[in-house]
């Protein structure tokens, strides 16, 4: 075919179709929406939340929460572009004082958090389960290239306010963040089935002309009083997108009758929505036995002695409760 104008080259059409109705679970579906200059991520979660919860049998509150985390890893991990690793991890002084969750591109996760269960209380949310600390976000290319970490202050916020602040003072990419997490209770020949159910939205507004990006200035902290603080119009179509994004309610991200496309296409339809290839995800730790034995020998020799309880070495991987046994002499008592 000819192209009737001269000096327009023909370009691939991308295929029109409509939005597939069959729901993927534990996968990231990445999308485009080009009439407004917006990229973004849709994470759903079944079997493998449920999979890295169960392991502990956390309390309703705290698996809700670190779900959250997992969710918010997996919208950020699975940008990764190379065979590395990236490490969610939260540190504060909250009734769920640690978390981590562990993504190891392209697809593994592991996940764990340490709890006080003398101070969880009814009702609180995530940012008084929480409490005060910092957020850490580290991108690992391997051992041959340098780490990059991120630090983002927890001050009785939730998580997803943190990443909001982390995309304003670290990528100054104008961003937004929609995470839910739920208990799912299905009927079955053994009786109800308790299920663990997350969702996940990432929207980030990317213009070709860069200054349509702009935000505004971070706060002065302790400038005179007076100083007016700096302010930028935002662009329309980002205005439009936050517009979008903050209608999603947290039931449509965990429906498990609802598809990611049928979401997307709710959300977008009236300005067109293009999905890729979703990213599969699975629940799966790296801990191994020899891994483990590695470990033991880096420790001191009386250390190593101090660990022996009636005749034997145990250790258990905090991620997925794995026992690991050894002798004495395999773990390299003398």
């Amino acid at each position: 075919m000819t192209s009737p104008f001269p000096d327009m080259k023909n370009l691939p059409q991308t295929p029109v179709r409509a939005p597939s109705a069959v729901p993927v679970d534990d996968a990231v579906l990445p999308f485009e929406v080009a009439e407004l200059d917006l990229r973004g991520r849709l994470t759903r979660l079944g079997p493998g939340l449920d999979d890295l919860l169960a392991k502990h049998d956390y309390p309703p509150p705290v698996g809700r929460l670190l779900g959250e985390a997992i969710v918010l890893t997996t919208l950020l991990g699975s940008s990764l572009k190379f065979d590395g690793r990236f490490i969610l991890q939260t540190q504060t002084d909250g009734p769920v004082s640690f978390l981590i969750v562990d993504f190891q591109a392209p697809d593994r996760l592991r996940a764990y958090a340490r709890f006080d269960a003398a101070r969880l209380k009814e009702g609180q949310d995530s940012g008084e389960l929480l409490g005060k600390g910092h957020l850490a976000m580290t991108v690992d290319q391997g051992p041959d290239m340098s780490r990059y970490q991120g630090l983002v202050a927890l001050d009785g916020g939730s998580l997803e306010d943190a990443a909001h602040e982390y995309f304003l003072r670290s990528e100054q990419i104008p961003t937004r963040v929609r995470l839910a997490v739920g208990e799912e209770w299905r009927g079955g020949a053994g009786g109800p089935r308790h299920r663990w159910r997350a969702g996940g939205l990432l929207l980030q507004f990317l213009p070709k002309a860069p200054e349509r990006a702009r935000q505004p200035d971070l706060h002065p902290g302790d400038a005179p009083e007076g100083v007016v603080a700096h302010t930028v119009a935002e662009d329309d179509a980002w205005i439009e997108g936050q517009s979008l994004i903050s209608t999603v309610e947290d039931v449509e991200l965990i429906d498990p009758d609802l598809s990611g496309e049928r979401l997307l296409y709710r959300l977008f339809h009236e300005r067109g929505v293009r999905v890729f290839a979703p990213l599969p995800l699975r629940a799966q730790c790296s801990c191994s036995r020899d891994a483990v034995s590695a470990m033991l020998k880096s420790f001191a020799p009386d250390d190593r002695a101090a660990m022996v309880k009636d005749g034997k070495v145990e250790v258990t991987c905090e991620f997925c409760s794995s026992l690991y046994q050894f002798t004495p002499h395999e773990a390299g008592v003398e």
